[in-house]
């Protein structure tokens, strides 16, 4: 392939270099996948207004997310596994994000841990949290996100069971994971992949492994995770964890006005409109299609954030204009991980930039503070 030019291109690269079993992760949905494929399909239903004879000089997407400064109003989702599509992926997206100016979010089961990000790193970054039933470990990565600096905690409410995706069974994707014949064969097909993997000491889930009680390798993790994701979640657990973490809080997760009315009452600082990238609730509404009532119903009282579907910069204008203050991207910035490393993050997010300048230029407008439904083609 020639120099890639769009995200799509970093995909197909990412297709190439990562095995099969570890790009499928990233890259599916749950069940039919229909909600997964509604978050992109649905921001191409959206259609921007064209202005001409406009002043277009000193232009600035320089903004805000929680009050932290971003050089453009996206941040890297938390994403799961993120050091098995390249090695030391977590690291190298942070580096690139930490370059670049936007926030990288790191999730809870990621590859490289908390210090390992912390220790690569000279800016601070976000943790993302799941909550599990052994309350004390929950307390303890609380504690380790502080100490590391991490200056916005993320709370995931989207995955009290976990939705059953259909290429991860196919693939034997678990931990361990299932090395059948097919899934060697991926691998050592990847020879680059392969290399990497055997450089690098990170290949079990850093932020667990060591930590949890009763969890010193893979086999143990695997019976651990099993029982401790927990169904009773509920908005007291918001409480608990606000009190403890005592920074900024972002509640991840919201596709409802009236769960977003409920998030508006924790005091959290912000919420992201998610459905886990189409990965959970199959039949849910694409995010960007819940947004707007989401912003209706409380934009006016905490800051509106939106995850799931964006592919370009276009992508980030068109949620800026629906009253998001800040977007997210996860499969993208793995695309390009997976196809180049910390460079292909860098990459995929100046393809962004780029994107996201030129189309707000040619909407008529010079500052991305200034994104709002007038930047929209109204169709009759």
């Amino acid at each position: 392939m020639s120099r890639p030019l769009t995200v799509s291109d970093f995909k197909e690269l990412a297709r190439r270099r990562v095995p099969k079993m570890f790009f499928d992760y990233a890259d599916s949905g749950s069940w039919t996948e229909g909600t997964y494929r509604a978050n992109e399909e649905d921001f191409g239903k959206i259609k921007l207004r064209q202005r001409v004879l406009v002043d277009m000089t000193n232009r600035s997407l320089e903004s805000t997310m929680i009050g932290q400064k971003v050089a453009m109003p996206v941040a890297l989702s938390p994403t799961g596994l993120t050091g098995m599509q390249h090695a030391d992926g977590e690291i190298l997206a942070a580096q690139a994000a930490e370059a670049f100016g936007v926030p990288f979010t790191l999730s809870t089961m990621s590859i490289c841990s908390i210090e390992d990000v912390a220790a690569a790193t000279k800016k601070p970054f976000w943790f993302q949290l799941y909550v599990m039933r052994d309350r004390a470990f929950i307390e303890n990565l609380i504690e380790r996100a502080k100490a590391a600096r991490c200056s916005a905690l993320v709370l995931t409410l989207d995955l009290q069971i976990l939705g059953q995706r259909h290429k991860d069974i196919r693939n034997g994707l678990s931990a361990p994971p299932k090395f059948t014949p097919v899934s060697l064969w991926h691998m050592a097909i990847r020879p680059g992949w392969c290399l990497g993997m055997l450089g690098t000491k990170r290949r079990t889930f850093g932020n667990i492994v060591g930590h949890a009680k009763n969890v010193s390798n893979l086999s143990s993790l695997s019976a651990w995770t099993a029982e401790q994701f927990d169904p009773q979640l509920s908005w007291k657990d918001v409480e608990w964890i606000k009190e403890r973490w005592g920074g900024p809080l972002i509640l991840k997760g919201i596709l409802d006005a009236e769960d977003a009315r409920q998030a508006v009452d924790t005091g959290a600082d912000a919420i992201i409109v998610s459905n886990h990238g189409g990965r959970q609730l199959d039949g849910a509404p694409s995010s960007i299609s819940a947004l707007p009532d989401i912003v209706a119903a409380v934009g006016d009282r905490i800051e509106v954030h939106v995850d799931g579907g964006i592919r370009s910069g276009q992508d980030v204008l068109k949620a800026l204009c629906l009253g998001a203050k800040g977007t997210y991207i996860g499969r993208p910035f793995l695309y390009g991980l997976g196809a180049n490393g910390r460079e292909g993050v860098a990459s995929v997010l100046e393809i962004i930039r780029n994107e996201l300048d030129i189309t707000m230029a040619l909407c008529g407008k010079r500052l991305i503070a200034d994104a709002g439904p007038d930047m929209l083609h109204k169709q009759s």
